[in-house]
């Protein structure tokens, strides 16, 4: 373990602080129960395949399904899960797993060292087109040791790589070819799948052949209400036991709320390649346009702090501490567009709705800066399954699109790699130097040098302007007066830490 002592530290966090006005401890304090909870989202899933897509709602509920590797407790600290310890670092980029014995997926299909050479085959597999793949590039496969040793093998030297092994889902080699397996999910989790009636809701209960500890709950639904009114009315009324992205405005009306200074960071991707905004001074204009002060105080209630010139929180490695918010300035804002020859142009938005805190109120209000500035905006709002079709499509490129970018790695190649990066699934520059960069820096296992490198990366981020920077937001969820849940770092939603009371 020597080995890799230094770099597991440099990837664990210190932790993030939680408020919350009766959240009470997490986990499963109580015993099991034959308690039921209802859990309401923002939106419904766009699959259960829990490789497949990158959709925070599919992530919700699958996390209680499927298990990783390893995996994080709640302050961000990495810890043995599926395997039986932190791995061993064979050579330079061969990485070994010891794996539990006796573990099986809930169709009786065996958990061992060829269920997760064909999950890492799977997940990382060009035609399998997952949009998963910036949390695991570099990854060039898994070879078997045997039944409970495998390798995880990667293309350079990756010090993220046991973070990658703490988010890549472990699916069943059979079950997993079915045609109906991103509607029956299969997994070796505290729960199992019931059902799932699209437009209505989804239901898991407690895996009686769980190889942990028997959690608590024993059957938790999930419903889905776009509208942040409707999901609070239903907690209040008894229907909810947990919302998430509970409004500000309505943390003084739910029975109990927590929250913690989490990973989501909404931003506008914009288009350096083409269009209106392949000008750099459009797109700082962009930027200079934004009151994110002013957003965070009025539409957070200060549940957010405005990003500093980058799309990464301050706990993670990587973090350019030197950089600074782009200041709110319109007239700068309209000196630039004019000196572009982009008085009066047109900006095409995509965005969604529902599946993040204040989504289409954040969308609006950027789109209003802009127009104030003398731009027109032409905003577009798709459903999320379609929205994610776009964010993620390579050939089209709107000159913005707002995501909500999480950080579920907890490292910097999270956000760098798909974001980044003229090769990220969701990028839309193509600059060499920073693509180089970030390679350089994926490669690298002295932490010092790896976050120099990210901090060059980042800083090239802000100079051109390739997002319309925003803040990072506080995750915050309403909770009734009988679940305990205390929100995670990560922003994963366990069942297995709940409890109820009463």
């Amino acid at each position: 373990m020597s080995r890799i002592g230094a770099l597991l530290t440099a990837l664990a966090l210190l932790g993030a602080a939680c408020s919350s006005k009766s959240a009470g401890g997490q986990g499963n304090s109580g015993g099991s129960t034959n308690a039921s909870i209802t859990i309401a989202l923002g939106s419904e899933p766009t699959t259960l395949d829990p490789q497949l897509r990158d959709d925070g709602n599919e992530r919700a509920v699958t996390v209680n399904i499927y298990e990783t590797l390893l995996t994080r407790n709640a302050q961000g600290d990495l810890e043995p899960l599926l395997a039986t310890a932190l791995p061993t670092q064979v050579d330079a980029t061969t990485w070994e797993f010891k794996l539990r014995s006796g573990v099986k997926f809930t169709d009786g299909e065996p958990f061992n060292a060829d269920a997760v050479v064909y999950s890492v085959q799977r997940v990382i597999n060009p035609d399998f087109n997952s949009e998963q793949s910036g949390w695991y590039t570099g990854i060039t496969g898994a070879k078997k040791v045997n039944d409970t040793t495998v390798d995880i093998l990667t293309q350079a030297p990756d010090p993220a790589l046991p973070a990658r092994m703490a988010v890549m889902r472990m699916v069943p080699p059979k079950a997993s070819q079915g045609s109906d397996f991103a509607q029956n999910p299969v997994g070796t989790g505290p729960y199992k799948f019931v059902e799932w009636v699209q437009g209505d809701h989804i239901t898991l209960e407690r895996n009686p052949d769980y190889w942990g500890d028997e959690p608590q709950i024993a059957k938790v639904t999930y419903n889905f209400a776009e509208d942040s009114g409707a999901r609070l009315s239903g907690l209040l009324s008894g229907q909810y036991d947990l919302i998430t992205n509970l409004s500000p405005d309505d943390i003084g009306s739910a029975p109990n709320s927590a929250s913690v200074l989490g990973q989501e960071h909404p931003v506008m991707i914009l288009n350096a390649r083409d269009g209106v905004t392949a000008d750099v001074r459009v797109r700082q204009a962009l930027n200079y346009a934004i009151d994110k002060d002013t957003m965070v105080k009025n539409l957070l209630d200060g549940y957010a702090q405005p990003d500093a010139c980058q799309i990464l929180s301050p706990s993670i490695p990587g973090y350019n501490s030197s950089l600074q918010p782009y200041p709110y300035d319109p007239d700068k804002a309209k000196q630039l567009l004019q000196a572009a020859g982009a008085e009066g142009a047109t900006i095409n938005l995509v965005g969604e709705s529902g599946r993040w805190l204040k989504d289409r109120e954040i969308i609006e209000a950027v789109a209003n800066y802009w127009k104030a500035v003398g731009l027109k905006v032409n905003v577009q709002i798709f459903t999320f399954d379609e929205y994610l079709n776009r964010l993620f499509d390579q050939k089209t490129r709107p000159d913005a699109i707002f995501v909500s970018s999480s950080n579920d790695l907890l490292d910097a190649d999270r956000q760098l790699s798909t974001y980044y990066s003229m090769d990220g699934i969701g990028s839309s520059n193509s600059n060499t130097e920073l693509k180089g960069l970030i390679d350089q820096a994926r490669q690298e296992t002295d932490p010092q040098k790896r976050d120099a490198l990210y901090n060059q990366a980042v800083k090239i981020g802000c100079d051109q302007a390739y997002f319309a920077f925003l803040f990072n937001e506080d995750d915050i969820y309403g909770l009734s007066s009988r679940l305990q849940f205390q929100p995670r770092v990560d922003g994963l939603i366990p069942v297995k830490e709940m409890s109820v009371t009463g």
